[in-house]
């Protein structure tokens, strides 16, 4: 049974930062690719950012060069590191995993929430 707990989220001044971590078990995690994704009260979900099986990163426009994603296979564990935070940014998180035979997100995590004041 594959699991994805997220973590990491809180309530931060605008301006702040945030690292989101989300741990997987019972996936092969370097067998999936990976990304973060947010949905805002009244708002669609929308994709953050991902990251490939063989590392290529994807950044949404708004969050390009203030976020990071990273993956640490050997601990099954993907990471967001949000600087420089802003109220638009407020929203629950989740990670997804993406199997290699997938054309679309396969696993989903519970999310984390994530609340910027301005």
């Amino acid at each position: 049974q594959v699991q994805l707990a997220e973590s990491g989220g809180g309530l931060v001044q605008a301006g702040g930062s945030l690292r989101l971590s989300c741990t997987g078990s019972g996936l092969t995690f370097d067998d999936y690719a990976m990304g973060w994704f947010r949905q805002a009260p009244g708002k669609e979900r929308e994709g953050v950012s991902c990251i490939s099986w063989s590392g290529n990163l994807y950044y949404r426009g708004s969050v390009k060069g203030r976020f990071t994603i990273s993956r640490d296979n050997a601990k099954n564990t993907l990471y967001l590191q949000m600087n420089s935070l802003e109220a638009e940014d407020t929203a629950m998180y989740y990670c997804a995993a993406k199997p290699f035979s997938a054309s679309g997100w396969t696993y989903w995590g519970q999310g984390t929430q994530v609340t910027v004041s301005s």
